[in-house]
């Protein structure tokens, strides 16, 4: 089972996805290995799984190995980040945001 250990994101597939964004705020990257703004995005969503831990749930989602949750949700583009609130969409980034992007939706959770 998946869960959130010491603030690190935790990786979602299309098994586990609706369980663990159906409750409470989640944020969710989508992003891929060979994507070079992923991997400048990566870093960042890792530290904001720790700074939010017990607040927000901080995912991410291998568009590669998850296509079928990429194709759902409509991203296009990668990174895409989405905020859910009990399984809704709330907000959504797309692209590199650099670290003030990706606060600017979590302000959302209050």
């Amino acid at each position: 089972m998946v869960g959130l250990v010491m603030g690190v994101a935790v990786n979602l597939t299309k098994d586990d996805f609706d369980d663990k964004v159906k409750t409470g705020w989640v944020l969710v990257d989508f992003w891929a290995e060979w994507c070079g703004p992923c991997k400048m995005a990566a870093p960042i969503i890792e530290e904001l799984a720790t700074q939010y831990q017990g607040r927000v749930l901080v995912a991410k989602v291998d568009v590669d190995a998850h296509p079928d949750l990429a194709s759902r949700f409509n991203t296009m583009s990668i990174p895409t980040v989405i905020l859910f609130k009990d399984g809704a969409e709330v907000a959504r980034q797309v692209g590199y945001a650099g670290r003030q992007g990706y606060v600017n939706l979590l302000v959302k959770t209050g």
